[in-house]
């Protein structure tokens, strides 16, 4: 899975636009106060080919991981912003 796909997994599971930034691929304006967050490179702090995953609230980035291939990042962003969904009548 690239970032472009993740994006659409997470549209697809009706996660609102505020609660992600995938750089370069989703960009939501204006940027929102708080977010989950999928970057390359960590944001200059790591070397190329390096993808970060983590959080950005009140001004800072806090990175939660980082991962030497796409895919695995992509994965770690979704973990973090879809949970299983109970079925009507069922027990969370």
């Amino acid at each position: 899975m690239d970032a472009r796909e993740a994006a659409a997994a997470l549209r697809a599971a009706g996660v609102a636009d505020g609660y992600y930034w995938i750089d370069g691929v989703h960009e939501p304006s204006p940027t929102p106060p708080d977010f989950v967050y999928l970057r390359r490179g960590g944001g200059g702090a790591g070397e190329a080919g390096e993808w970060e995953v983590g959080t950005y609230e009140r001004g800072t980035h806090q990175p939660l991981a980082r991962y030497g291939d796409e895919a695995a990042a992509c994965a770690h962003l979704l973990r973090q912003l879809i949970r299983a969904r109970p079925e009507p009548g069922e027990r969370p």
